[in-house]
């Protein structure tokens, strides 16, 4: 099996082994030579595994909302107190389908340096962050207003996570980096997801992280139930109070 097959075929399970995706077929892209694609046929979830999906989304983000409202407060404040600009940070990313979506975020850069595309990707004592953002992004608290995100239905709360436009792997576009990128774009990115307390966070600064990220994406995928959002969610609670990858 080549390096590309194993690529795509294949994802890290709980155990780190390799499991094979029934559910996805090879092709090549279209007018982009060897390059090949991943496609999932059906919908990953549908029925009543989508309906659960969507109360699951809907009751928990209403219960973070109102038990991490004071705390929201508190950081709007801080942030209009600390440098000029507004309190969010919009930014365009893929969500379902490839179809771009606006994510808000609190503001963690000084309001003049900020890329939106992110074409130049956060690096750790990354000048453009604020002091206060860098409180903010160690514990993922400038992620809280993706609850309304998921609330609208754009976002949910366990899933890939969305990138930005401009995002690249080795200097490559993540769907020329990674054979199969597209197929995480067949259900709704998350807040948080199985990569990411799978320890694929941070920079996307060669093709491997990134084939490492999309294969642990693909796993969950395939893979969905409620309980594994809840342990995804559990997990991730975990890594607010301590995560070395988070700048």
């Amino acid at each position: 099996m080549s390096d590309t097959d194993m690529m795509l075929g294949s994802a890290i399970s709980p155990d780190q082994r390799p499991v094979p995706y029934n559910a996805t077929r090879l092709q090549p892209h279209r007018g982009s030579g060897s390059h090949p694609a991943a496609q999932i046929s059906d919908p990953p979830l549908s029925g009543v595994s989508a309906v659960v999906k969507r109360v699951e989304d809907i009751l928990l983000a209403f219960v973070l909302l109102v038990a991490a409202a004071p705390l929201m407060l508190l950081v709007s404040i801080a942030i209009k107190l600390e440098s000029r600009g507004p309190v969010l940070f919009r930014q365009p990313r893929h969500g379902l389908d490839g179809l771009e979506i606006e994510v808000l975020k609190f503001r963690t850069m000084y309001t003049h340096l900020e890329d939106t595309l992110a074409s130049r990707q956060t690096s750790q004592h990354d000048s453009r962050v604020t002091g206060l953002g860098r409180f903010l992004r160690r514990h993922s608290v400038d992620e809280l207003p993706q609850l309304f995100n998921v609330l609208l239905g754009t976002m949910s709360l366990v899933g890939p996570r969305p990138h930005a436009p401009g995002t690249t792997a080795g200097g490559l576009s993540l769907e020329l980096a990674v054979g199969g990128y597209t197929a995480r774009h067949r259900v709704k990115p998350g807040i948080t997801g199985w990569a990411q307390v799978c320890g694929c966070r941070g920079n996307l600064d060669s093709v491997e992280k990134a084939v490492r990220r999309v294969e642990h994406d693909l796993y969950y995928i395939e893979n969905w139930s409620l309980l594994f959002d809840l342990r995804i969610i559990l997990r991730t609670i975990g890594l607010v109070f301590h995560d070395v990858q988070a700048f």
